[in-house]
């Protein structure tokens, strides 16, 4: 693992679901995590799933995930289709997964983004209860389960999953004690 941290990225498309953005870059950040929200689309203001409007740190023709440690495709309706739909998303996804680049993703972002792109084929992969089949009918293997840990993948199931799954991206990024230490902070009930 090289000295200097690399950024990750987050991606949020309207109708996002605003839990799982906000939590996900709050746990991420107090582990020193350095995170940058992506609003896709040309606007840094980006309206979510339950009508909260969610400011991001950058939009995305002006950010380059060449160098990505994590991107982080979180779920939402419409947002998680909002994100399968952009192009540039979707080009960001691929030439990261092509090269081995670590993959996070949560709620209906599993199902409607990753497993059509070919990202799950051949991994366990969840996602929100009741979306399983996507995953299955594109090579990869649902799993009904809190957060599934895979190679440079992690999925989880929703909105109120998405602190163990933050959990996990620290764990694998820096390590155990990172993570509890997080938890411990945040009162995570880790099993």
């Amino acid at each position: 693992m090289s000295m200097t941290a690399k950024t990750s990225y987050i991606f949020l498309a309207p109708g996002v679901e605003e839990v799982e953005a906000t939590a996900t870059v709050d746990a991420l950040r107090r582990a020193s995590m350095d995170v940058v929200t992506v609003a896709v689309g040309d606007n840094l203001q980006v309206k979510g799933a339950t009508g909260q409007t969610l400011v991001a740190d950058s939009i995305i023709s002006e950010v380059n995930t060449d160098d990505a440690d994590w991107l982080i495709i979180p779920g939402g309706d419409p947002g998680a289709q909002n994100l399968a739909a952009d192009s540039s998303v979707r080009d960001m996804i691929m030439e990261h997964f092509n090269k081995n680049g670590r993959i996070a993703s949560i709620c209906a972002g599993p199902a409607v983004v990753l497993a059509p792109l070919g990202v799950l084929k051949g991994k366990k992969a969840t996602c929100y209860p009741g979306l399983g089949d996507a995953i299955n009918s594109n090579g990869g293997e649902y799993v009904k389960q809190t957060v599934v840990v895979e190679p440079e993948l992690i999925t989880s199931e929703g909105p109120g999953t998405t602190l163990p799954f933050a959990i996990e991206i620290i764990r694998a990024t820096k390590g155990d004690q990172a993570a509890e230490s997080v938890a411990s902070g945040m009162l995570v009930n880790e099993n």
